[in-house]
């Protein structure tokens, strides 16, 4: 019997996050440019590993669907951190942060041009998407409210709607511009103005 502790041997193995990584990335990048009738042998091959890795990490189209949508949208919240650290205000975070959100809804966009909408909203419920960008809009808002920079009356859910709102609307502009003006916009109606002078 073994006396290794469960937990360690569970652990996945460095080449089994290595080749799931390589799937995902290949899958991304196969059902934004081929769509939905992209085989998955395709993508094994892409990823440089047999199909049966591939099944073994990912047991159906929709599981795979799924990675792809969340590893992008951990790519969107994972930069938290570094803007909070690095932008001189509150609001300056999170006008970046909007910027990079819009990338990942784009990304998102031309993944749903191309596969079942049903597993991307699956995909998009399983990853718990609105809580998770309500919580980092918090994190912008608080910082903003304590550095003066943004009002402290925002509610995270409401500045989250008008971001999605945006993006939604300007879905189909010949304009590459709006997304941003639309963005500073929101930006500015969020900004604690500075108090009147007599």
């Amino acid at each position: 019997m073994s006396s290794e502790p469960t937990s360690a041997r569970r652990r996945p193995r460095a080449d089994a996050v290595r080749n799931r990584e390589l799937l995902v990335d290949a899958a991304r990048d196969a059902f934004t440019t081929d769509g939905e009738d992209t085989s998955l042998e395709g993508i094994a091959r892409a990823a440089g590993v047999g199909i049966g890795t591939l099944y073994r990490a990912f047991p159906s189209r929709e599981d795979l669907i799924a990675a792809v949508y969340r590893a992008e949208l951990d790519a969107a919240l994972d930069v938290v951190d570094a803007l909070l650290s690095s932008s001189a205000t509150g609001a300056a975070a999170l006008r970046a942060f909007t910027g990079r959100y819009a990338e990942f809804v784009a990304t998102k966009r031309g993944l749903a041009e191309t596969v079942r909408v049903g597993a991307l909203r699956g995909a998009a419920e399983a990853a718990g998407t609105r809580d998770r960008v309500n919580a980092a809009v918090q994190r912008f808002l608080d910082a903003g409210a304590a550095d003066g920079s943004l009002r402290d009356d925002l509610l995270a859910d409401d500045v989250t709607a008008a971001l999605i709102g945006i993006l939604l609307s300007t879905r189909d502009t010949r304009d590459a511009e709006q997304t941003g003006r639309l963005l500073d916009i929101l930006l500015a109606g969020l900004s604690r103005r500075p108090a009147r002078t007599a």
